[in-house]
């Protein structure tokens, strides 16, 4: 399948992600922050650590990494009502996939009894603001326990890998990666891939919004975000020289 030429924003081909950009340290306050850019999409990305670990994980001589996420009013078309805890399901959802992703490449125990909470504040919204979450919260999340570690508060940076998103999809029988708003909106099949460094998926998130799709267009679509999450960890340890 294809699609025509410039029918798509930035004149992208259907495997062609929006233009990237990952911004460290845009936060003054914040141990670690990122600013991630899926072309129109931005997301303001903060992680903070706590000498403490929730009441549950106390004794287990481990520590914790959570998210929160959140979409300001203004970021979408129409203002939306500033969200509070427990108001919106969706958010709630995609922090905590954000937080199942983070850990999944952390060493708990080397971390130590301490929780970083990394922030995924949405400032402007055109599509792939969980996959954009996901992967600037790795630079913030990794910025800030490097920060620990050149104090000597930690004797080594508890990272054991990456971890970036992508979104995928199929429009108008296309299969496309890096859906925009418009696409997302008018989706047939609507897809999210989280995934690590090393090729692993951590997480498929796959829906027929309007119609079913068979195991070859799975296949695509994964291609295409395989494809996708190279090109993010391959940024993502550009800017950060994870090694």
């Amino acid at each position: 399948m294809s699609i025509d030429a410039g029918a798509r924003s930035y004149g992208r081909a259907a495997n062609e992600m929006r233009p990237v950009t990952l911004t460290r340290e845009v936060l003054k306050h914040a141990a670690g922050s990122c600013m991630a850019e899926f072309g129109d999409t931005r997301v303001l990305c903060a992680a903070t650590i706590e000498e403490m670990v929730p009441r549950w994980r106390k004794g287990a001589h481990a520590g914790w990494v959570t998210a929160e996420y959140a979409m300001l009013p203004a970021s979408t078309g129409r203002r939306s009502p500033r969200e509070y805890r427990g108001r919106k399901g969706r958010s709630m959802e995609i922090e905590r996939l954000i937080g199942r992703s983070l850990r999944t490449v952390v060493d708990m125990r080397a971390l130590g009894e301490i929780t970083v909470t990394v922030d995924c504040d949405v400032i402007q919204a055109d599509g792939g603001t969980r996959t954009a979450s996901i992967t600037g919260a790795w630079v913030a999340l990794h910025d800030a326990l490097m920060s620990w570690v050149q104090d000597d508060r930690l004797p080594r940076l508890p990272l054991t890998g990456q971890v970036a998103a992508i979104s995928m999809g199929i429009v108008g029988g296309n299969p496309l990666l890096d859906l925009d708003y418009g696409e997302d909106s008018n989706a047939e099949v609507d897809m999210n891939l989280v995934g690590t460094a090393d090729g692993r998926i951590v997480e498929l998130q796959g829906t027929g919004e309007q119609v079913p799709f068979d195991r070859d267009q799975l296949n695509t679509l994964l291609d295409f975000g395989s494809a996708g999450i190279e090109r993010l960890v391959a940024l993502q340890r550009k800017v950060t020289n994870f090694k």
